[in-house]
């Protein structure tokens, strides 16, 4: 079977398509080729096949752009739609991997870059159609992406790309978030959601951060800190 692939003409006219039909046909210009051309360029290589999975984790990517257009143009509710795929293709592509067993480190890594995208541009929406929330939690929120900056910034100086440990107490941060985020969006602020999330997005980036001290090399899919201590006591 040949290798699905991407032309990166037939994703400009998707892109073209796709804001033609939420009447912002005039906003698709040359600043989303320029912000896709790199990673298409990347992806429509004969050489490189790509999973199902891979293709869920890459969808999140190509999402981007797309959210960040939305955002800008206020389309509150095709935004928060296009976010709520993001947030279900990244508990999806994880499960397929481990189902179909082929658990890559090309996947953990394009799963790590749609997982940040993804979370990235939710919380930029939060600030941007929910100001009066960020303003009013502006010190929890700050403190988490900070936190969460700085693990992100260690993993590149000590592994040169973020870490992709793919922990459990991860999996939860995750969950966590991007249900207060879509539940923030569609509906109305839960304060006792946020703070739990708040609080087990601070202790997952905190266990992250401990691992990447433990692992001189780069390390997927790793269960999480107390495994990885039971191990070496072994």
């Amino acid at each position: 079977m040949q290798p699905l692939l991407i032309r990166k003409y037939d994703l400009h006219h998707l892109y073209r398509i796709f804001f033609s039909l939420i009447g912002q046909g005039d906003r698709y210009n040359f600043n989303v080729k320029l912000i896709l051309f790199p990673f298409v360029w990347w992806i429509k290589s004969p050489e490189r096949k790509f999973s199902i999975p891979d293709w869920l984790a890459i969808s999140r990517i190509i999402a981007a752009p797309i959210l960040l257009l939305l955002l800008i143009t206020n389309e509150r509710l095709i935004f928060s739609s296009l976010l709520l795929f993001c947030f279900l293709t990244d508990a999806l592509d994880g499960y397929l991997a481990r189902k179909m067993n082929i658990t890559t480190e090309r996947g953990a890594q394009l799963d790590s870059l749609g997982d940040a995208m993804a979370f990235t541009l939710g919380v930029a929406g939060i600030c941007w159609f929910e100001f009066d929330f960020v303003r009013e939690q502006l010190f929890w929120i700050l403190l988490a992406f900070g936190i969460y900056l700085g693990q992100l910034l260690l993993a590149w100086w000590r592994y040169g790309m973020p870490s992709s440990f793919h922990t459990y107490l991860a999996k939860l941060a995750a969950i966590l978030q991007g249900t207060f985020i879509c539940w923030l969006l569609f509906i109305d602020v839960q304060y006792w959601l946020f703070y739990l999330a708040i609080t087990v997005s601070i202790l997952e980036t905190q266990e992250e951060i401990i691992l990447i001290f433990i692992f001189p090399k780069w390390k997927a899919n790793v269960k999480g800190l107390i495994w990885v201590l039971r191990e070496r006591k072994k």
